[in-house]
């Protein structure tokens, strides 16, 4: 591992903080990013850094090159397959690790999507997919079953038909019926993928207050859980209570009445 003044980069990873936005880059082009549990540890250790980080307010995922993430490296799953799963599970983070988080992860999909990369893209919290950029769960095709907690994310991303479709089928799909169906919330041609990514980006770290953002993030996951509307009522109440003792309030109403842009405080106050 080697430190530069424009970021850390690991073995498999890349990592870089400017102006808010954390970027992190799955960067195994020589494999097409595929995944490793080395990979995977490394990009669940910057999570947490960028989380840990009060200059941080979003955080950017992409892959290098032209892939964003094929899924697991063949060579791991046929050793998996060899051996048995027993020691592949043990003493890894879950998936859904990224749903944790306490800022918003932004996904840029810049190409093939499959398996566990795919997996990660969901685990996001906004996505962008390049056009045709081709995305499919596979995990049918590879004698598998919906890993990862997808079973119960997909249906509340696209719906109970289209997550079953997805699902038992494993098909191909392209970025354009992905938008369709709301599995991505932005779809953009390759030549301005990053741009519109980044700007999406820059946005909410420039306007967006960081403990809003992280008290929705938890809601919207927790609520999504199938907590009664009641319950789902009865804490909104109390958040906005305290919402409105916190200083980023203030600053939300008089720099709109100003005219400007708000500076808000970072996650945990001054």
């Amino acid at each position: 591992m080697t430190e530069t003044a424009a970021g850390k980069q690991t073995s498999e990873t890349l990592y870089a903080v400017e102006d808010g936005i954390a970027r992190i880059t799955l960067n195994r082009p020589q494999a097409h990013n595929a995944w490793t549990l080395s990979m995977e540890e490394e990009y669940f250790d910057l999570l947490e850094q960028a989380a840990a980080d009060r200059a941080v307010r979003v955080i950017l995922l992409s892959g290098s090159g032209t892939v964003f993430c094929p899924g697991y490296d063949m060579t791991i799953l046929a050793q998996v397959a060899a051996s048995g799963a027993a020691d592949y599970v043990v003493g890894r983070r879950p998936q859904t690790f990224p749903l944790s988080i306490p800022k918003p992860i932004v996904c840029s999909i810049n190409g093939a999507c499959a398996g566990i990369g795919l997996v990660q893209a969901l685990m996001c919290d906004i996505r962008f997919a390049v056009a045709n950029a081709k995305m499919t769960t596979s995990f049918s095709r590879r004698g598998l079953i919906a890993e990862h907690g997808t079973s119960w994310l997909v249906p509340r991303l696209v719906g109970l038909p289209n997550a079953l479709d997805l699902l038992i089928s494993g098909r191909v799909i392209l970025a354009d019926e992905a938008l369709a169906m709301g599995l991505v919330n932005f779809v953009a041609p390759a030549d301005e993928l990053e741009a519109r990514a980044i700007a999406y980006a820059r946005d909410l770290a420039d306007n967006a207050s960081p403990t809003s953002m992280m008290t929705i993030k938890s809601q919207v996951y927790r609520h999504s859980a199938d907590v009664a509307l009641s319950t789902a009522l009865e804490e909104s109440d109390e958040l906005m209570r305290a919402a409105f003792d916190r200083p980023d309030f203030d600053e939300g109403i008089s720099s709109f009445r100003e005219r400007r842009a708000p500076h808000f405080l970072p996650i945990g106050g001054e």
